[in-house]
């Protein structure tokens, strides 16, 4: 097992992490080795479930935070071990993994085991199965065998954001939009009914649709409906009987998910749709006062988070939260996935300014 200098700078435990493939369902190495360092600090309680580690200081504070990150990647590509690159003179560490999300994972390790005595009293999550579906995804089970471990004033998800402060987050949900028809011979299509032609006014509603740019809190969330599978065929010479378009709806935290199931029916009205994933959002919430002790600590301008992330999960349980970590998130799962050596070192900076007794 590898071990982890948690003495050593953020940038370099960033490179250290990511050299230890953790690909979703292969964490154990990487939660081996956090759960061996944090369960010899004494200022820490330590908990594990699966490859889920928890660390919590009991100080007794008014207020807690709860800090997360997950510990898996996407598959690697080629793009492991990293590297140390320049580009216009800048240092960047390159690999999987140095976006979504170890560099915040690493700046997490080492204030964890560096704050033993913080303004506000700290539980640190790093979980598994963040990459793959949300029934295995670590904070689903552990909110099922231990929920109180949730409980917080206020939370942070250490998801790329450029450094920035990205509040709450869009609600995700799919839909699958069908079409059906009659099976014939291509030679005598007059016979039989082509699915996939059917589907085209589907195409066509999509084409036109205008999403829109939602005020929530003071910050404007921008919505999308688009098509990203479509599904249909049995062989090159027979005539369709079944044409499935695969819609994305990313939506706005002011709707919840029974509003965006009605207004996707609505869209498609006419036709047969199955709502087989949806995810609600997550409302910014900067309005709490550790939220603006955290904005003001880090000299940071809020922005909207447009995609899903676990910062919902947190809103779901009445704890207001963020995203707020290295990494440009364009990058994110990208062949050059690549992170500034400057945005580890200020996001370090921030959340130690913020969390440091004064």
């Amino acid at each position: 097992m590898p071990a982890l200098d948690l003495t050593l700078p953020s940038a370099e435990l960033t490179r250290i992490i990511c050299d230890i493939p953790s690909v979703s369902g292969d964490e154990k190495t990487l939660a081996d080795a956090i759960f061996a360092e944090f369960s010899a600090l004494d200022h820490l309680e330590v908990y594990r479930d699966g490859d889920t580690i928890v660390a919590r200081t009991n100080l007794g504070r008014a207020q807690r935070v709860v800090i997360a990150g997950h510990i898996d990647t996407v598959p690697i590509n080629g793009n492991v071990p990293t590297k140390d690159i320049s580009i216009d003179g800048a240092a960047y560490i390159w690999g999987r993994g140095t976006v979504d999300m170890k560099a915040g994972v690493a700046v997490q390790l080492k204030l964890a085991a560096e704050l033993v005595d913080p303004r506000v009293d700290i539980t640190w999550m790093w979980y598994d199965h963040e990459e793959v579906d949300a029934d295995l995804n670590g904070l689903t089970r552990l909110a099922r065998s231990r929920p109180d471990l949730f409980a917080g004033d206020f939370a942070i998800l250490g998801e790329p954001s450029n450094g920035e402060v990205e509040g709450g987050c869009n609600g995700n949900l799919r839909a699958i939009v069908r079409t059906h028809g009659v099976r014939a011979h291509s030679a005598r299509a007059w016979i039989g009914e082509n699915a996939i032609h059917k589907a085209a006014p589907i195409l066509e509603r999509l084409a036109a649709y205008v999403p829109r740019d939602v005020a929530v809190e003071g910050l404007v969330y921008r919505e999308g409906l688009n098509a990203v599978r479509i599904n249909g065929g049995v062989a090159g010479n027979v005539i369709p009987d079944l044409c499935e378009v695969e819609v994305n709806y990313r939506f706005a935290p002011s709707r919840d998910v029974a509003e965006a199931q009605r207004h996707v029916r609505e869209v498609f009205a006419g036709f047969e749709v199955d709502v087989v994933d949806a995810a609600a959002g997550a409302r910014p919430g900067l309005d709490a006062p550790l939220a603006q002790e955290f904005l003001a600590a880090v000299g940071a301008e809020p922005r909207p988070k447009y995609g899903w992330t676990d910062v919902a999960r947190f809103s779901a349980l009445g704890v207001p939260a963020v995203n707020y970590g290295p990494g440009d998130p364009h990058l994110a799962h990208h062949d050059e996935e690549r992170v500034p050596v400057s945005q580890i070192e200020a996001v370090e900076q921030g959340l130690r300014a913020w969390l440091a007794s004064s």
